[in-house]
């Protein structure tokens, strides 16, 4: 397959491991790695949480559409992690080859809950307050998770290491040693 701009950009709902995905498939594959909400927090100088709370959530997904422009202009040969709600970006298909990391939402929370560092996971994410309006949510964004996506992959119950490899194997990439 080929892959848009060389950018390989994860998505899905928050908490799923977009970003420990990204860090292991950059490491075999000896590329650049990019998290989307890390970058938004240095260009605003503040937590994402702090930008929830001061602006807001509209001035958020602001700042993530002009972060999508960015990176479909000016990166190349990056695993690019993206937050949850990034699939708003309207430019996030010109970035590069979309792979949706798909799980339920139990699995997710459950994930989260047994994390070494559950607390601050839940911290960091002002969305998930309310597991009642988090599972609306995660409900609301399913559908548009698969339309974006041009892989697929189920990651529930694997580790970062197989899903790399599943990863690697859609898309016909291997180690570059």
């Amino acid at each position: 397959m080929k892959i848009k701009n060389n950018n390989i950009v994860l998505i899905g709902f928050m908490g799923v491991g977009k970003g420990t995905v990204a860090r292991a498939l950059s490491k075999s594959l000896k590329t650049m790695n990019l998290d989307c909400d890390d970058l938004i927090e240095s260009s605003a100088n503040m937590k994402i949480k702090d930008i929830f709370l001061t602006y807001g959530e509209t001035y958020f997904r602001n700042l993530e559409k002009t972060l999508a422009k960015f990176l479909a202009s000016s990166v190349r040969n990056a695993i690019i992690s993206t937050g949850g709600g990034f699939i708003h970006a309207k430019d996030i298909k010109k970035i590069g080859t979309t792979i949706y990391l798909k799980s339920s939402f139990d699995a997710i929370i459950t994930r989260m809950q047994n994390s070494e560092n559950s607390e601050k996971k839940f911290a960091k994410r002002p969305l998930l307050k309310d597991p009642n309006k988090a599972r609306e949510l995660f409900n609301s964004r399913v559908e548009m998770y698969e339309k974006k996506a041009d892989i697929t992959i189920n990651v529930e119950n694997k580790t970062p290491k197989q899903i790399v490899k599943e990863i690697k194997k859609a898309l016909s990439l291997k180690d570059k040693n």
